[in-house]
C-alpha cells in the first residue's frame, strides 16, 4: 500500500497524521472505524451514545431536509475524535441527500443524452452539492452495466447495456465529484446487471467468462481506477469465472459474493487492476451477504477477504461483537486490521479531512449551506437533461404532435404504483402529467374498468368513435425486494389492455423503466423519459404538443430482444 500513490496522493505530513493516529488508537478504537453505519433523522442522543461506544469511521446520510442534514453532520465531526467519512447516495444529483438538492437525472436519462459532459455535471452537482452540506463521500457513481433488462435493480441506476457509455461516463463522474473534495465510491464490483435476480434477497451471479468480463466490467472499472476513484463499493455478487481463475480447485460451494472472495478483492481488483483505494462492503444487511455462511463468521470474514469498511449493521452491538472476536481469534490478522485502518485514516486525509478540523471547517453553519440551494445553474442542467434525454423509442407515422386541434378527446389510462420507497417511482406524476395534457386544452376522461365479463363487456363503441386517441402512462420503476417489475393489468381479464391500436392512435409513455415494450409490444408509439420530476413532465409536455422534438437515443435495447416489440 503506497498513501503517497494514487488514488490518495499523501504529503508526507499527511502520512505521519495517519501513521501517528493508528499508533495512537486503541484495539477497539479501530474496531470501530471499520464500521459506517447510517443516520435517518437527528436524534443526538442516540448519535452521542453510538460516538461514545463505537467510534465509527463513517456514517451515511439518507435524504433529509438541509437543516436536519447540516444539524447531523455538525454533531457528528463536533464529536467524533476522528473526522468522520460522511457518505450519500448522490447518484442522480444533490437530492440523494437533501431534500432541497437537485434532481439532475438518472444515470439512464443522463446516458440518453448521449452527451458525456452531462455525465461530469451529474458528478460536478453531487460534488457541489454534497460539499455545501458537509458531506465528503459519494456512494456513486453506479458503473454496473444493465445486460439483463430482467435485473430488477440496475435499470434506470445505470448508463445503460453499452460497456463503452458506462466506461466514459462512469469516470468523468469521477473526475467530477473528486475534483470538489467528495471521494467517489465505483459499484458494485464485481458489476451488477447480469442476473435477473436482486443482491438484497440473494447472492447474485456475475456469470461471464474471464475474457467477457475483462472486456467489459474490466475495462469499466479500469476505466474509473485511472480516473482516480478514491474507493469502490464490493456487491453481494460471485464472478464464479474470475474465482476459478486466482483460486484453482475451489469448489462451487465455496465460490463466495465479491463482499467475501479473497480472490477477488485481492487477485482481481487490487492485483490485476491495480486499485490502492479504500474498499467498502455494500450494505451488510442484504441477504446476498448474509446467506453464504452465519453472520458472526460473516462480518469478519468481510474485513479478513480484503474489505477495509463494513457498511451498516444489523444489531450494532452484536456486529461489533461479531467483528471484535474476529479480531481476537485471529480472523482478521493485526496486520489486516491495520491495514485497513490505514486505509480508511488515508482516505480521510486525502480529502483534507485533518486540515479542515483543526480549522474548524468540516460542518457549515445551516444558513452558510442554504445558500448553495436552489442552484440556477443546477435547475439549467435538468432542464437539458431532460430536453436532451426523453427517448422517443418508437412512432407511428404522422400521429405527433399530439395537439388538443387535433386530438380533443382523450381516454388517459394510468399505471403506477402506491408505494414511496427507495428507488421507486414518485407517486402521483401520472395524474400531474394528466394536469398538465389538461393544461394544454386535451380534454381528458380516465379510464376506468368495467365489471362486465365475456358477452357483458363494455362495447368497443364506447372507445372507437368517441376519443380521438389513448394515451397510457406507465409509473413503476425497479426497487429493493421487488424481484419483477412488470404491468398488471386491471380485472376483469386485462380491461386496461392496449387493444384498440389498430383503430385509434394509442401512445404510451414510460415514466420510469425503459422496458415496457415487453407488455405492450405491438403499441405503435413509445416513449421513455427515465424519471417523473416536474422538469421532466414539463420537458415531455413540450415534445408530445410539438413545441420541442424528442432528442434521446436509447442506451439500452428498449425492444427487449424481441421481434414483436418492433411492430
Amino acid at each position: 500500500m503506497k498513501l503517497n500513490a494514487a488514488p490518495f496522493h499523501l504529503s508526507p505530513e499527511e502520512i505521519r497524521w495517519v501513521e501517528t493516529t493508528l499508533a495512537g488508537m486503541t484495539e477497539d478504537q479501530k474496531i470501530g472505524q471499520l464500521f459506517c453505519l447510517i443516520a435517518r433523522e437527528i436524534d443526538e442522543a442516540s448519535m452521542g451514545e453510538m460516538l461514545r461506544k463505537y467510534q465509527p469511521g463513517g456514517l451515511m446520510c439518507r435524504p433529509m431536509p438541509l437543516a436536519e442534514v447540516v444539524g447531523t453532520i455538525a454533531y457528528l465531526q463536533t464529536h467524533s475524535p476522528v473526522p468522520m467519512l460522511i457518505a450519500a447516495n448522490l447518484e442522480k444529483g444533490g437530492n440523494g441527500l437533501i431534500a432541497e438538492g437537485t434532481f439532475l437525472g438518472s444515470p439512464m436519462e443522463i446516458a440518453a443524452t448521449g452527451d458525456v459532459t452531462m455525465a461530469e455535471k451529474l458528478g460536478t452537482v453531487c460534488g457541489r452539492e454534497g460539499k455545501a452540506v458537509g458531506a465528503n463521500w459519494a456512494f456513486a457513481p453506479i458503473i454496473d452495466i444493465d445486460y439483463n433488462f430482467r435485473n430488477p435493480i440496475t435499470n434506470l441506476r445505470t448508463f445503460g447495456s453499452d460497456p463503452q457509455r458506462v466506461k466514459t461516463m462512469g469516470a468523468a463522474y469521477v473526475k467530477a465529484v473528486q475534483a470538489h473534495g467528495v471521494a467517489a465510491s465505483i459499484k458494485h464490483f464485481p458489476g451488477d446487471g447480469v442476473d435477473e435476480r436482486d443482491q438484497h434477497l440473494v447472492t447474485s451471479i456475475n456469470s461471464l467468462t474471464c475474457d467477457e468480463w475483462d472486456k467489459s466490467f474490466g475495462e469499466v472499472y479500469k476505466a474509473s481506477i485511472e480516473a482516480g476513484a478514491m474507493t469502490c463499493m464490493i456487491g453481494h455478487i460471485a464472478q464464479p469465472a474470475w474465482s476459478r481463475v486466482l483460486s484453482p480447485g475451489i469448489q462451487d460451494k465455496d465460490i463466495l459474493p465479491a463482499s467475501l472472495a479473497p480472490e477477488l478483492l485481492g487477485g482481481l481488483l487490487r492485483e490485476r487492476l491495480g486499485f490502492n483505494g479504500l474498499i467498502v462492503t455494500d450494505a451488510s444487511t442484504m441477504a446476498g451477504m448474509v446467506i453464504p455462511m452465519p453472520r458472526n463468521q460473516m462480518v469478519p470474514a468481510s474485513i479478513a477477504a480484503g474489505c477495509d469498511m463494513f457498511l451498516f449493521a444489523r444489531n450494532l452491538e452484536e456486529d461489533y461483537a461479531f467483528m471484535k472476536k474476529g479480531v481476537m481469534d485471529g480472523v482478521i490478522t493485526h496486520d489486516r486490521l491495520n491495514e485497513a485502518v490505514t486505509r480508511i485514516l488515508a482516505l480521510k486525509a486525502a480529502l483534507k479531512l485533518p486540515a479542515k478540523a483543526k480549522a474548524g471547517q468540516l460542518a457549515p453553519k445551516v444558513d452558510e449551506a442554504a445558500r448553495a440551494f436552489p442552484s440556477k445553474e443546477h435547475q439549467g442542467w435538468a432542464r437539458d437533461c431532460a430536453d436532451k434525454g426523453i427517448t422517443l423509442v418508437k412512432e407511428e407515422s404522422g400521429v405527433l404532435p399530439l395537439t388538443a386541434k387535433r386530438y380533443p378527446r382523450v381516454l388517459f389510462y394510468g399505471i403506477e404504483s402506491q408505494a414511496g420507497v427507495a428507488y421507486s417511482a414518485r407517486v402521483g406524476a401520472v395524474e400531474l402529467l394528466k394536469q398538465k395534457l389538461q393544461a394544454e386544452g386535451f380534454q381528458i376522461d380516465v379510464y376506468v374498468p368495467s365489471p362486465g365479463m365475456e358477452g357483458m363487456a363494455t362495447p368497443t363503441s364506447s372507445v372507437v368513435g368517441k376519443y380521438d386517441v389513448l394515451v397510457y402512462v406507465a409509473n413503476l420503476s425497479t426497487k429493493s425486494n421487488q424481484t419483477v417489475v412488470r404491468i398488471e393489468w386491471a380485472q376483469p381479464m386485462g380491461a386496461n389492455v392496449p387493444i384498440y391500436m389498430t383503430s385509434v392512435p394509442t401512445v404510451f409513455i414510460s415514466l420510469e423503466n425503459p422496458y415496457h415494450l415487453l407488455d405492450v409490444p405491438r403499441v405503435r408509439t413509445f416513449i421513455n423519459t427515465y424519471g417523473s420530476t416536474d422538469t421532466i413532465l414539463d420537458s415531455l409536455v413540450n415534445k408530445l404538443v410539438g413545441r420541442d422534438t424528442f432528442r434521446g437515443t436509447s442506451p439500452v435495447d428498449a425492444f427487449c430482444g424481441r421481434w414483436d416489440t418492433h411492430l
